[in-house]
C-alpha cells in the first residue's frame, strides 16, 4: 500500500515538459521548490510558477533535482496514478435520503463508496456536506481561493440538519458557509427535499437564510429525494405527489420573484422533475440564469427543447429513411417524444419509437433514465421490432466504460436483443445526430 504522500507518475503527455525531462511512468514526484505536496491542489498551485525546482525519485531510487523554466501556468504534462494525489475521503453521514443506502446487496463494490471529498467539488462538481472539512481543509480552500464550492445544504435549521444527516456536527458545519462568504468564495447549493422534513416552512426558512450569502451563493437547486424499493430499516419518507410538486414550485417561484426584485438574480431553482411531476410548463431559458446546475437536472429539458429548435432551423429537411428505437426513463419520455415529433416534421420518413423503460430493478418510483439497468431494458424490449438500432443515453453508463449499474454491458444488451446499440449524449445534438445517421455537427 502506498504511503499517503507518494505521488507516482502514471503517464506523460507527449511533447510536454515532462517528456523533455525524460520522466517516465513509475517515477515519483517528491517535492516542488522544496515543498512537500499533499494533494492535487498543492501540485497545481506550486507548479504554476515560471521557475521550478522539481525533485523526482526514479524507479531505481535515483533522485533527480530538475530546474525548470517555463511559461507561468504552463502544465508539466504529468498524470498521476491517483487523480487527487491522495486517498479519497468517504462520507461520515448517514443521510435519510442517501441513494447508496437504498441499493440492493451484491452490486459492484465501487457503487457503495460514499464520497464527501471537498476536492471533488472543484475537480468534478460534486456536492459536499461540509461535515468532512477540518480546520486545515478550510484554510487551504480559502488560501488557494478554490471556487465555486458546491455545497449540499438541505436545510439551514441546525437541529433538523443533524437529524437528516444523522451527524451531530452537521448543524455547526453550516458556519463554514459563512466563512466561505466572508472569504469571498463563490458557492452553489443543493437541497434534497424530503417530504415532512425540510419542505414547507423549513424550505422557506432555508431559502431565506441562504439569501444572506448573495451574490456569492450564486445558485441553489431543489431536487426531490430519490427513493428505491430497498428502504428497509431506513427513516420513513413518503413520495411527493403531483399536488406536493405544485406546492414546491409555488414556494420556489414566490422566492424567485422576491429575490430577483431585491438582488437581480433568482438564486433558487427547481429541478426539472418538479415541473414534470406537477404537469407544469418548463420555464424559459432566462429563468435558469446560465444553466449553472444542469448536472442536478435543473434546466435540462429547457436546454434540450431550445437547442433542438435551433438545430432543426438549420436543416431544410429531406426524405431520408430510418427506423430506430429510443430508450429513456418514464419521467423524460414525453419530452423525448416531443423532440422526435419535431424531427419528424422535417424528416417524415424517420420512424423513431420512444420506449419508456420501467425501473423494476430499483422500483417503479425511480423514473430517471440514468438509473436504468440492462436487465430491465432487455426484459422490456425482448421480442420487439427495434428497427436498425437501439439508442441508449450515455447517462446509463459508468464513465469511460460500457458498464451499466447491474454490471451488464452494452454488448450484453446487443447480444440479448440481437440488435446494434448506439450510445448518444443526452442532449438535442446527440438525439438529432443519431436520427440523422450519425450527423452530430451542424450543416455547413
Amino acid at each position: 500500500m502506498k504511503d499517503r504522500h507518494r505521488h507516482i507518475i502514471k503517464a506523460i503527455e507527449p511533447g510536454s515538459i515532462a517528456e523533455e525531462l525524460e520522466l517516465t511512468p513509475g517515477d515519483e514526484l517528491v517535492s516542488i521548490n522544496g515543498k512537500e505536496i499533499e494533494d492535487i491542489f498543492d501540485y497545481r498551485y506550486l507548479s504554476e510558477d515560471a521557475s521550478l525546482v522539481v525533485l523526482i525519485r526514479k524507479k531505481n531510487g535515483e533522485e533527480w533535482e530538475l530546474e525548470i523554466e517555463k511559461e507561468p501556468y504552463e502544465d508539466l504534462g504529468i498524470e498521476f496514478e491517483e487523480g487527487l494525489m491522495d486517498q479519497y475521503r468517504s462520507c461520515r453521514n448517514k443521510c435519510i435520503f442517501c441513494f447508496i443506502d437504498q441499493m440492493p446487496k451484491g452490486m459492484r463494490e465501487t457503487l457503495y463508496f460514499k464520497d464527501d471529498d471537498a476536492r471533488l467539488s472543484f475537480l468534478q462538481g460534486n456536492y459536499i456536506t461540509l461535515t468532512n472539512l477540518s480546520e486545515k481543509d478550510m484554510e487551504r480552500i480559502i488560501f488557494y481561493r478554490l471556487s465555486p464550492i458546491n455545497i449540499s445544504v438541505h436545510t439551514t435549521n441546525p437541529q433538523l440538519r443533524c437529524r437528516m444527516l444523522n451527524n451531530r456536527f452537521a448543524g455547526e458545519a453550516l458556519d463554514k458557509i459563512r466563512r466561505f462568504y466572508e472569504a469571498g468564495l463563490t458557492m452553489n447549493g443543493q437541497i434534497v427535499l424530503c417530504k415532512g422534513y425540510n419542505d414547507g416552512a423549513e424550505l422557506e426558512r432555508t431559502i431565506c437564510d441562504l439569501t444572506a450569502y448573495l451574490p456569492l451563493m450564486q445558485s441553489v437547486s431543489v431536487v426531490p429525494i430519490g427513493m428505491t424499493k430497498f428502504r428497509e430499516g431506513l427513516a420513513p419518507v413518503e413520495p411527493f405527489t403531483k399536488d406536493d410538486a405544485k406546492a414546491v414550485l409555488d414556494t420556489i417561484h414566490k422566492w424567485q420573484n422576491k429575490i430577483y426584485k431585491q438582488h437581480g438574480t433568482r438564486m433558487i431553482h427547481a429541478s426539472d422533475e418538479w415541473y414534470l411531476l406537477a404537469g407544469e410548463e418548463i420555464p424559459a431559458e432566462e429563468s435558469y440564469e446560465g444553466f449553472l446546475q444542469l448536472e442536478n437536472g435543473v434546466g435540462m429539458v429547457r436546454s434540450m427543447k431550445d437547442d433542438m429548435d435551433a438545430l432543426l432551423s438549420e436543416y431544410p429537411g429531406d426524405d431520408r429513411r430510418l427506423r430506430a428505437t429510443l430508450v429513456t426513463g418514464v419521467l423524460a419520455a414525453p419530452v423525448i417524444l416531443e423532440q422526435v415529433e419535431k424531427i419528424q416534421k422535417k424528416f417524415p420518413n424517420i420512424a423513431a419509437e420512444v420506449v419508456p423503460v420501467v425501473n423494476h430493478f430499483f422500483g417503479e418510483s425511480i423514473t430517471v433514465a440514468g438509473l436504468l439497468t440492462a436487465q430491465d431494458i432487455i426484459a422490456q424490449l425482448s421480442g420487439k421490432e427495434l428497427g436498425e438500432f437501439l439508442v441508449l443515453p450515455d447517462v446509463l453508463l459508468k464513465s469511460g466504460t460500457e458498464l451499466l449499474l447491474d454490471d451488464l454491458t452494452v454488448s450484453d444488451i446487443e447480444n440479448a436483443l440481437q440488435t446494434k446499440v448506439r450510445i448518444v449524449k443526452s442532449d438535442a445534438e446527440g438525439l438529432l445526430g443519431v436520427l440523422l445517421e450519425g450527423e452530430t455537427k451542424r450543416p455547413l
